[in-house]
């Protein structure tokens, strides 16, 4: 948490949306983004259907985002889930094929609902109602085109609160810039680095390469992370990178090129709860395990070399 007169302090803070001429501007920003549906490129996936008539491909989702669920969550970084919780919408479905995925069940079924733009923006405002300190959508990658036109309802309707994207970073820069100045706090997850763990482990080779463009993106629009006097997160970037067994080469590779291509002063969750799900331990013909490479946790000096490493990078603001 920030101390009193700490440099990242923002003593007066509105969100992104509400800067001069913003409102203006959205009705043209949501029709490109409904449009771009028809031919869809919204994420790195690049799969070009229809989905404004119903076609689907690698995220299964059509004209309307499904949303599993919508509630004031109290498990996220302290910065953003204060004493009232962060509004988290979790939309179902994933771009990504991580193996190891521990909401498998949200990002591989048909769990929840579609939602119209309206139904998201109720579940907004409902969430600002309960005292909720920002809206958290959580993975948003294919979801993009009805984001922005939820936002630009919501904030017609009287929404005042700012506005996290929570990614796990395969996301487009096309995307991103139909964002900018929409969102307040970016909160990707940069994975892994190498294109063979990236194609082994999530499905994408060119994961690491989309992660660092999208990130630079991501901080070129809000900056590092900042807090508002009560500690909590107002505008910025803040990075989770999650340690996985065996794979320090990796961390060590994205805690490096964080500080030397983005901030010394990124904001970085190091978290240490991987554990093997989805995929990871099943049993192959033969009894052999799939991914046994990485069917346990981290070990506690696996943890303690991942902070080195942030610390030999030259980070210092991380958890």
């Amino acid at each position: 948490m920030p101390g009193a007169g700490d440099k990242f302090i923002v003593e007066e803070f509105e969100p992104a949306y509400f800067a001069p001429g913003r409102r203006e501007e959205l009705p043209g920003r949501v029709q490109a983004a409904i449009e771009s549906l028809r031919r869809c490129r919204v994420c790195p996936r690049q799969c070009e259907v229809d989905r404004i008539a119903g076609e689907t491909k690698v995220c299964h989702t059509g004209r309307y985002a499904r949303v599993s669920s919508a509630f004031a969550h109290h498990g996220e970084e302290g910065c953003l889930r204060g004493h009232a919780g962060s509004g988290t919408i979790f939309f179902a479905r994933c771009n990504l094929r991580c193996v190891f995925c521990q909401n498998w069940d949200i990002s591989q079924s048909e769990a929840g609902r579609e939602c119209t733009p309206q139904e998201i923006v109720e579940l907004m405002l409902a969430l600002q109602k309960q005292g909720c300190h920002n809206i958290n959508f959580v993975t948003p990658e294919h979801v993009v085109p009805q984001v922005i036109e939820a936002v630009a309802i919501a904030v017609a309707d009287g929404l005042h609160l700012p506005i996290v994207y929570n990614t796990g970073a395969y996301d487009s820069l096309d995307s991103l810039r139909q964002l900018d100045g929409l969102i307040d706090i970016y909160m990707p997850d940069f994975k892994l680095w190498s294109p063979q763990a990236g194609a082994r482990y999530l499905g994408a080779k060119d994961y690491g390469q989309c992660a660092r463009q999208v990130i630079a993106e991501m901080h070129r629009q809000v900056g590092d992370l900042r807090f508002a006097p009560d500690g909590i997160a107002c505008r910025g970037l803040l990075v989770r990178h999650l340690v996985m067994p065996g794979l320090l080469d990796e961390s060590a590779e994205i805690l490096r090129w964080l500080a030397e291509h983005i901030s010394k002063d990124t904001f970085v969750n190091i978290m240490g709860q991987y554990r093997p799900a989805y995929r990871v331990g099943e049993v192959m013909p033969g009894g052999k395990l799939h991914y046994q490479e990485i069917n346990r946790p981290p070990t506690r000096r696996e943890l303690a070399r991942a902070f080195d490493l942030a610390r030999q990078a030259g980070l210092w603001r991380f958890d």
